[in-house]
């Protein structure tokens, strides 16, 4: 039984937290959530976190990190409560902010680039899935520099903006 004050959050919260999105996006954000319940309860816990961190190659995350993580939540996190939780990030939210935060998931120091091969590896093998021809298109628009990174900072900007920043 999930505490009072999650119980009452999350039934409020989820009286229209499914208008808030498009089917499609729904059924993304339901195989976002099915991937990251490693061990298929319903429910995403401190375990299904570290072993979605260790799934990505992040092997050696902080207790404290995963702590605070959980601490956003209400209460326990099913669908309803992790949708509800994307619904508040993303509302108001700017697009390019948004975008760049995913990619930094995957770059804790924060370097602003990503090896080619684990970029095409995510995106030709979660959620959904890039062809090999959408590859070399992003490839050919974005060419990773001469060590094999991707510079996914100027990615995001020409995403959003339309064309490139300036170098400095």
């Amino acid at each position: 039984m999930a505490p009072k004050k999650a119980k009452k959050r999350a039934e409020g919260a989820s009286s229209n937290v499914f208008s808030m999105f498009e089917q499609a996006q729904i059924q993304e954000f339901k195989e976002a959530f099915t991937i990251m319940d490693q061990n298929r309860d319903g429910f995403i816990d401190k375990n299904d976190l570290r072993d979605t961190f260790a799934a990505l190659g992040r092997l050696n995350v902080k207790q404290e990190e995963l702590d605070e993580m959980l601490k956003e939540a209400p209460g326990p996190i099913n669908f309803t409560v992790f949708l509800t939780m994307f619904g508040e990030k993303l509302k108001g939210a700017d697009a390019e902010e948004t975008i760049l935060n995913a990619f930094k998931v995957f770059d804790p120091e924060g370097k602003g680039t990503l090896k080619k091969d684990f970029v095409t590896e995510m995106l030709t093998t979660q959620a959904d899935r890039f062809s090999r021809e959408e590859m070399d298109q992003m490839f050919e628009a974005f060419p990773p520099d001469v060590a094999g990174n991707l510079d996914y900072k100027n990615l995001v900007y020409v995403i959003t903006h339309g064309e490139e920043k300036d170098q400095e």
